[in-house]
C-alpha cells in the first residue's frame, strides 16, 4: 500500500480548496441556497459556459427535499416537471392526477451531481451575511461560515457577481437584507406567504421569477415569500421549473448587457 502521511492528506485538501475559492471570488453568478430552485437554475446557468457559485449555509445541498412531507422522505411533481426529471436523471413512479412520486435522496443527490459535473462550483457551510451593491444595483455576496459570523468577531468575504440569485426558500434573505435597509421602497417590498394553495402556488412560484432589485433575482420559496404568494406543500415540480425560469431570465439579461 502507498506509504502517505497525514501533512499529506491536510495539504492535498488546502490546496484543492483554495484554487476553487479562488476561481469563484469574481465570476457571473451567485446562487445562494442549494435547494431545488438554486441547483436547476446553477446547473442551466453554468451549462451555457458561465461561471456560477452556490452557496449555500448547511452541510448538504438539497434544501427541504430531503424531508420530504413530516419526514416521509418521498416528494411529488406534476405532469410539467418530467422533461427537466429526464434532464437531471431521475426516476419516478407515476400515480393518479397527473402526479409523479420521486425518492427525495435520489432526487437531492442527482440535482447535487448534475450541478457540479455541469461546472457549477457549490460552497457549503457557507452562509450569506451580506449583499454588496454599487451604484444601485447588486454585486456580489458578502459571505461567512456558517455560525461563525454570529458566535465569534471574526469579517466575511465577498463573492462578486453580474447577478446574484435569491435561492433561499421561505426565508428570502437577500431580499430581507436589501428591505432592512429601506432599498425596496418603490421597488418590491415584501409580502410574506400565503396560505397554503398547492395548485396555485406551483403557478406562481414559476410564473413570478423576477428582478426584485438590478442585480437581484428570485426563485423557488423566496418567490413566494417576497410578492405573497400561497405556499405549495410538498410537491416540489415548481421549485425545479422556477429555477429553470430563473435561469433563462438572468441569462437573457446578462447577454444582452
Amino acid at each position: 500500500m502507498t506509504d502517505f502521511s497525514e501533512g499529506q492528506i491536510t495539504r492535498a485538501i488546502i490546496t484543492a480548496y483554495h484554487e476553487k475559492l479562488w476561481g469563484q471570488v469574481v465570476g457571473d453568478v451567485v446562487v445562494v441556497g442549494a435547494g431545488p430552485s438554486g441547483l436547476v437554475a446553477a446547473t442551466d446557468l453554468a451549462r451555457r459556459g458561465l461561471k456560477v457559485t452556490v452557496l449555500e449555509k448547511r452541510l448538504s445541498p438539497g434544501g427541504g427535499i430531503w424531508g420530504g412531507a413530516m419526514a416521509m422522505n418521498e416528494v411529488v411533481v406534476q405532469d410539467a416537471a418530467l422533461p427537466l426529471l429526464a434532464e437531471f436523471s431521475v426516476s419516478f413512479r407515476s400515480v393518479k392526477g397527473g402526479l409523479h412520486v420521486i425518492n427525495a435522496v435520489e432526487l437531492a443527490s442527482a440535482l447535487s451531481l448534475k450541478a457540479v459535473q455541469t461546472g457549477a462550483v457549490i460552497l457549503n457551510l457557507t452562509v450569506a451575511e451580506d449583499v454588496c451593491v454599487h451604484r444601485g444595483r447588486v454585486t456580489g455576496v458578502v459571505a461567512n461560515r456558517t455560525n461563525l459570523a454570529e458566535a465569534l468577531p471574526v469579517d466575511p468575504v465577498s463573492f462578486e457577481a453580474k447577478a446574484v440569485l435569491d435561492a433561499t426558500g421561505h426565508d428570502a434573505a437577500l431580499v430581507q437584507m436589501l428591505q432592512r435597509r429601506g432599498l425596496l421602497k418603490g421597488l418590491t417590498e415584501m409580502q410574506g406567504e400565503g396560505p397554503m394553495d398547492a395548485a396555485g402556488g406551483e403557478s406562481f412560484v414559476v410564473d413570478k421569477v423576477t428582478e426584485v432589485y438590478p442585480g437581484l433575482w428570485v426563485s423557488g420559496m423566496a418567490v413566494v415569500a417576497t410578492l405573497g404568494g400561497p405556499r405549495m406543500g410538498p410537491i416540489f415540480g415548481g421549485m425545479l421549473l422556477s429555477g429553470k425560469r430563473a435561469a433563462d431570465l438572468i441569462s437573457d439579461t446578462l447577454s444582452g448587457e
